[in-house]
């Protein structure tokens, strides 16, 4: 009974002890698994920046390479200079092409405006000559009435000079007679004479309305032929006119030739974009080089990112912001500040699992794994303030996420 009573005691601390023990196994396990969930990390990460291929715009041999395989360099520093001889003598000679165009421009419109000024001439001509040609109508007609009034007037006279002298061969034979006196016979004589001078007189007033009618009628014809001729000049000055549009249409192509040659000439000196490291330098003084051939790579100093790849469990809780502590292989003791730009959307989908996705229906696979291992997502992270000189793209890091 003793031992019994004895032993109970030692039961409930060891209940006690193994559910301590649970509970912190508990207690444990839930850490983990938030830190797990909430601040996952991976190894499987490297560092990366951007990097750009350096290719030259325009051919040549190069006669100036200052720089230096993996040497740093400032942005606005000469990478390399290809001869740049011919690229002046090309831009020299456009702007001496444009020049000449401007110069026959200028001798053109002085030209035109010379034309110009005639077709001034010529318009103020052809007005003149309208107006000389409705002068001569209107005199015409005023022609035209003065004869209808003097042949009207020759009609008239001529019907009292008939009257006249039948008068006075009728009083002449009665003087002998003495029916009538001397005085009837020489007034009926004067007034025979003076009607036969009204004749005359009526004929010369004809032929001058005949003739000014001719007149009339030939300043007509003269002021229709100088209209013809004014009207011509017109439309050669103006046609002379329409000359200067070719020349005006070569002006812009004559600056795009320059503009181009300045900058076929300003592409012989190529400048560092930004700061950066040179590498897979592949080249040397003297050598041609072509268009599009790459002579070596920057890559940009001014930015570095860990691309780390994290299970798709692992993601659910990450966003854009969230602070990252990054470790490199090479020294893990230095520890960088980082901060997640982006979450990767998409990755390739494993063609034993959903197959090829290919032109027409997908090729799926008919056999089921059934180890199904969970997706990696890159999540990029930007390093903040990065030492210079120490990060090299492709290094492996050691990511891990951390709360604000």
């Amino acid at each position: 009974m003793q031992i019994t009573n004895s032993g109970s005691p030692i039961r409930r601390k060891g209940s006690i002890i193994s559910a301590c023990i649970v509970v912190g196994a508990l207690i444990s396990a839930g850490l983990v698994l938030r830190e797990v969930v909430l601040y996952p990390r991976t190894d499987d990460a490297e560092v990366t920046a951007n990097f750009i291929g350096i290719a030259p715009v325009v051919e040549g041999p190069v006669v100036q390479l200052p720089i230096h395989d993996n040497e740093f360099v400032k942005k606005g520093s000469l990478l390399y200079k290809i001869d740049d001889r011919p690229y002046l003598y090309a831009l020299q000679n456009a702007v001496a092409a444009q020049a000449e165009l401007e110069g026959e421009i200028e001798n053109e419109s002085r030209r035109i405006s010379s034309e110009v000024n005639r077709v001034d001439v010529a318009h103020a001509g052809e007005q003149n000559a309208l107006a000389n040609e409705i002068r001569a109508t209107d005199e015409i007609e005023i022609a035209k009435a003065a004869i209808a009034r003097s042949e009207a007037a020759l009609t008239q006279a001529q019907a009292d000079e008939s009257y006249a002298m039948g008068n006075f061969h009728r009083v002449e034979p009665l003087l002998a007679k003495g029916f009538v006196t001397v005085d009837d016979v020489h007034k009926a004589r004067t007034t025979a004479d003076a009607k036969v001078a009204a004749v005359d007189q009526a004929k010369s007033q004809l032929q001058l309305a005949k003739a000014s009618l001719l007149a009339a009628s030939a300043q007509k014809e003269q002021a229709e032929a100088q209209i013809s001729q004014s009207r011509a000049e017109v439309k050669e000055s103006a046609h002379s006119v329409l000359v200067l549009a070719p020349l005006l249409a070569q002006r812009e192509q004559r600056a795009a030739a320059v503009r181009l040659a300045r900058y076929n000439y300003e592409q012989c000196s190529v400048l560092a974009p930004f700061d950066a490291r040179v590498t897979n330098f592949t080249t040397s003084e003297g050598q041609y080089v072509k268009v599009g051939t790459q002579l070596f790579t920057l890559i940009d100093n001014r930015t570095w990112w860990v691309l780390a790849n994290f299970r798709e469990s692992q993601i659910s809780h990450t966003r854009a912001g969230t602070p990252v502590d990054v470790f490199l292989m090479s020294d893990t003791n230095a520890k960088y500040r980082g901060v997640v730009e982006s979450v990767s959307f998409g990755v390739t989908p494993d063609p034993d699992v959903v197959g090829k996705l290919s032109e027409g229906l997908p090729d799926a696979q008919r056999t089921l794994n059934w180890v199904r291992l969970a997706s990696r997502y890159p999540v990029r992270i930007r390093i903040i303030d990065p030492p210079p000189a120490t990060l090299r793209v492709g290094q492996v890091a050691i990511v891990k996420m951390r709360s604000n």
